[in-house]
């Protein structure tokens, strides 16, 4: 009995450290600064708040003036998330600049900031520093046909349609009928960076310009090229979302009801702003669109493990494990574009690779090239992480056993050798039993 109550014991013990240790995982994975203009942001951007918690993030909300902030100590990065809704911030408290931050994304840290047309210098420095480019202070979007009919007449109160939005399920969600509620100051992104996503851009009426001042100059932005909401996903997949309305993610949005002023249009009874945000919050904090790589095998066909060196024209079997982070747990990829690239100094095998079972393989011949090859997976795709794996393997030639004894291509030359042989033969009879005539005298 004694023994059975110390197993019994041992067993809780294991699995109350077992969860604790679960549990310390779950929260040090999301450890998340938020840097606030006031402590009543908390409030009016509660249902945001309050999804990223359920979700499983530790929030630590603090005002972007705080003396105590720090990102950074002893070369360790203390959070691994950054949300900055503190768009007139004009400096930083603490450790944290501009640099700070950009360092931070350069580790891999990943970043949500909104703005508003009270925007401060230091977050049209950090946009600049990641290819978007926020308009003037005290600017705002402006679209005089597709505003709100609550809009209290400068047509600021933006009705973004969905299909203005960035084709990517990964970053923007499902498909949606919904408008979303935008008020606030216009990007254009850097169109020399690549890596930028135009997320959700306005329509071709709108612009970004002084709400209160006639046009005297062309605008910032106009048309599609006003961004609303820009992406980045950086080469180290770092992902930074930059949204020009910090209005864009308060419950008074995600509760409104929203309906264009032109007559006719249709009255929704509540925003696409809160599935918008969320989609948008799960890809820039990676629960969304992370792939990584298992598993890689390769042998000749027939065979189990690979050899110190392939012979050329070898039959191989390449296979790989991609799985993909869904609600915290790592399940298989469903993928039918990803390539397999057989590599010297360039492709010498490009394929296409099939799903099969858990994992994806193929079957293909090795070329008639000889030297130091790579089996090579470079899948770089919208809304997911950059996936790369290579793995280097010997092809040497032919041995001196390996070489077929007769040629087909070279029967003509036999036939050509064993007709000579044939030929000296009968001469040779020929010349030897031939008896000169006897001249008469």
């Amino acid at each position: 009995f004694m023994n059975i109550c110390y197993f019994a014991w041992k067993l809780n013990l294991w699995v109350f450290v077992t969860l604790v240790c679960v549990l310390h995982c779950a929260v040090a994975d999301g450890k998340t600064l938020v840097l606030l203009d006031n402590l009543n942001i908390r409030d009016t951007h509660s249902m945001f708040f309050r999804s990223l918690t359920d979700r499983g993030f530790d929030l630590t909300f603090k005002t972007a003036d705080d003396p105590s902030l720090s990102l950074i100590k002893y070369g360790q990065f203390l959070y691994d998330h950054l949300i900055i809704f503190s768009p007139s911030v004009e400096d930083f408290g603490g450790n944290i600049n501009v640099e700070t931050i950009t360092s931070f994304i350069d580790g891999g840290g990943n970043v949500l900031v909104a703005a508003s047309s009270d925007i401060g210098d230091p977050l049209r420095e950090l946009g600049s520093e990641c290819g978007v480019e926020f308009d003037e202070e005290k600017t705002a979007v402006i679209d005089h046909h597709n505003y709100d009919v609550s809009d209290p007449g400068e047509h600021t109160l933006i009705v973004a349609d969905p299909e203005n939005m960035l084709k990517a399920p990964t970053i923007v969600g499902k498909p949606s009928n919904k408008p979303v509620l935008f008020k606030g100051v216009g990007m254009v992104a850097d169109p020399e960076n690549p890596l930028v996503l135009d997320i959700l851009t306005g329509s071709s009426t709108s612009y970004s310009f002084f709400p209160d001042r006639p046009i005297s100059q062309y605008p910032h932005a106009v048309g599609k090229n006003t961004l609303l909401i820009a992406g980045l996903q950086a080469r180290n997949n770092a992902r930074v979302v930059f949204s020009g309305s910090l209005d864009f993610f308060s419950d008074a949005f995600f509760n409104s009801a929203v309906q264009k002023a032109t007559p006719g249009s249709q009255r929704h009874e509540l925003t696409g702003n809160l599935e918008l945000a969320e989609a948008l919050s799960r890809w820039v904090f990676k629960e969304a669109g992370v792939l990584r790589v298992g598993a890689v095998t390769h042998h000749p066909v027939g065979e189990s493990t690979p050899p110190a060196a392939y012979t050329i024209t070898d039959l191989v079997e390449y296979s790989v494990v991609i799985e993909m982070l869904s609600e915290g747990r790592w399940v298989p990829f469903d993928g039918d574009d990803i390539q397999l690239e057989f590599v010297r100094i360039d492709p010498f095998v490009r394929t296409y690779l099939k799903k099969n079972g858990g994992k994806y393989s193929i079957q293909f011949k090795l070329p008639d090239v000889y030297g130091v090859f790579q089996f090579k997976v470079d899948y770089n795709r919208l809304g997911y992480t950059h996936l790369y794996s290579s793995t280097q393997v010997s092809v040497r030639p032919l041995q001196h056993t390996q070489y077929e004894r007769f040629i087909p291509s070279a029967f003509p030359y036999y036939a050509s050798v064993f007709s000579m042989m044939a030929g000296l033969f009968v001469f040779s009879i020929v010349f030897l039993h031939m008896k000169e005539k006897e001249k008469s005298e």
